[in-house]
Order: C-alpha cells, then structure tokens, then sequence
C-alpha cells in the first residue's frame, strides 16, 4: 500500500464534529464489528490515519468509524481486496474533492451572476426614468 496517501480526513467538506476523535480502539470495533488488530493493521496499511491522543493512544472521528465500515462492507460483502479497497478509497476521495471544487466554483458563479442581474436591474431602472 502506499504511503505518501493524503490524510483520508481531509476528503470533502465534512462536518468539523465529524473528523473530531473521540472514539476509543476498542470502541470503534465494537461499533464496526472489527478486531482491534484489524483496525491497527489497517493504519499500518495506511487504510486509517486515526488521530493520537497526547498519551499516544489512537482516537477514531465518527468519519473513521464510517470508513472502516465501508472498509468492512467492500471487503466482505464484495469480496474485494485491500489493495483494490485503497484504489477505491482514493478514488471516492478524490472524486469528493473534485465535487466540493465543483459546488464552490458554482457557487461563485451564481454569486456573480446574482450581482450582475442586480446591477443590471438598477441600470435599467435608471434609465427607464
């Protein structure tokens, strides 16, 4: 697997709560269903980037509880491998960031096709009186 992956974290524009870590190891596998040790062989892997606590204890956000849950779904139920698991992940990812660019870019537009309407409008009415 590689190494030199973004921070999964930082994909799309998800609520701050959301990449908070708040959430134990053996927390997390208990909601995921997924042996601690998975999840550790996971971050080895570079699958998971779990923040660290200031004792070094790994902390998971809601959004890592997602991940491996998608992890686990892709896994099982499909049957995939870990490495196509990554090739799917960083696509999902970058394919989220393209979007966000996306709806910011659109959003500029209309915020600029909204203000030339209007400075057209007062335009006219200047001239209409």
């Amino acid at each position: 697997m590689s190494s030199d992956r973004e921070d999964p974290r930082s994909a799309g524009e998800a609520a701050p709560e959301a990449s908070r870590p708040v959430f134990f190891i053996g927390v997390v596998a208990e909601l995921t269903g997924t042996h601690p040790q998975t999840l550790r062989n996971y971050e080895r892997m570079g699958l998971l980037r779990p923040g660290r606590s200031q004792g070094s204890v790994r902390m998971f956000s809601s959004r890592d509880v997602e991940r491996v849950r998608r992890i686990r779904r892709l896994t099982q139920d499909l049957g995939v491998n870990l490495a196509g698991v990554e090739v799917i992940l960083n696509l999902t990812e970058k394919m989220e960031q393209v979007h966000a660019e996306h709806e910011r870019a659109l959003a500029e537009i209309e915020s600029r096709h909204r203000a030339e309407v209007q400075r057209l409008k007062e335009m006219l009415q200047r001239v209409t009186r």
